[in-house]
């Protein structure tokens, strides 16, 4: 078989971390972004999306297609995107799932998980000065406070609203510890988003959906590419300080997905609709002993990852 057609380590590589990041973005409360940071791609992914620019337009128009690749970080972004859907597609049932039936073991896993994800972004934070610490602390009540939102019940209609909803949620998206998906549900949109892609997936199209997808597929493409500069800008200017609100918001967004909640068996769709009281547990018994050493794990998993890829993992992108 010729070597021509494999496909190249290094793209399947970034497949894989597409998979990765498409699998977290199922999790209610969990961010891709939370991924991008442990994988040591979040630098890269924020500066190739914001690159879409007047260089880039220029390039296009002018048909420099190589040019615009190499400025756009186009083959990354592609390989990235694949895996996401693929993530996305191939592990929706299985999420959903563990989330309807294993709810507070699964959350117990992606609490160690993105718990162990902040140590490591705040092991990133060069100096710990005053102006850090603040940040951190914003970061955390911010996050906090977001995700205790109770749902807005009585959303705006009209397609104006949907675009802002898809500028808002995208933004979050890329941001870790916050999900893009839960901010669709606080603003009250959740439902009748994915209930427009599940009339398109059954080719059940009208041109009130087209245009009310494409009012947010044009806010989500206009958000993510305005937030990305601006996050990139923070990112290259005031690194330290903008790694430590990062981190803030991971250990914010920590509260949304504590498993130990007043009802420990509602189901994903009652979870997605309702309002649930974090607490203690009343008694440490096997079953709450189960959920403690999953996290424990999960977190343990997290630092092996980052010990045994340190120092090859992290992918800065041309300035």
């Amino acid at each position: 078989m010729s070597h021509r057609y494999l496909i190249p380590t290094s793209d399947l590589l970034q497949i894989a971390r597409g998979f990765l990041m498409g699998g977290a973005d199922i999790i209610p409360g969990v961010s891709g972004g939370t991924v991008a940071l442990i994988l040591g791609i979040y630098d890269r992914l924020v500066t190739a999306i914001s690159r879409v620019d007047l260089t880039l337009i220029g390039d296009v128009r002018q048909g420099k297609w190589k040019e615009a690749a190499e400025h756009i970080d186009l083959r990354f972004l592609i390989t990235l995107g694949c895996g996401i859907a693929l993530g996305i597609g191939g592990l929706a049932t299985l999420m959903h799932y563990l989330l309807e039936h294993h709810l507070m073991a699964t959350y117990s896993a992606f609490f160690g998980l993105i718990l162990a994800s902040a140590i490591l972004v705040a092991r990133t934070v060069e100096v710990w000065s005053p102006v850090s610490v603040v940040a951190l602390l914003a970061g955390t009540l911010v996050a906090y406070w977001l995700v205790g939102l109770p749902l807005l019940a009585n959303p705006p209609s009209g397609n104006w609203y949907v675009f802002v909803c898809g500028s808002v949620a995208i933004c979050a998206m890329i941001l870790p510890g916050i999900s893009g998906a839960f901010i669709l549900l606080i603003l009250g949109k959740y439902s009748d988003i994915t209930g427009l892609l599940r009339e398109v997936l059954h080719l059940n199209i009208t041109v009130d959906t087209i245009v009310t997808l494409a009012c947010f597929i044009t806010g989500c493409a206009l958000g993510l590419i305005g937030f990305s500069k601006a996050l990139r800008w923070l990112l290259h200017r005031h690194e330290s300080v903008t790694m430590a609100v990062l981190c803030g918001f991971m250990a914010g967004s920590l509260r949304k997905i504590w498993p130990f909640k007043t009802d420990l068996t509602p189901t994903i769709t009652e979870f997605k609709h309702k309002q649930f009281r974090n607490e203690w547990p009343e008694a440490f018994d096997g079953n709450v002993m189960l959920c403690i050493g999953l996290a424990i794990v999960a977190a343990a998993l997290v630092f092996t990852l980052d010990w045994l890829t340190r120092g090859h993992t992290g992918e800065k992108a041309a300035s």
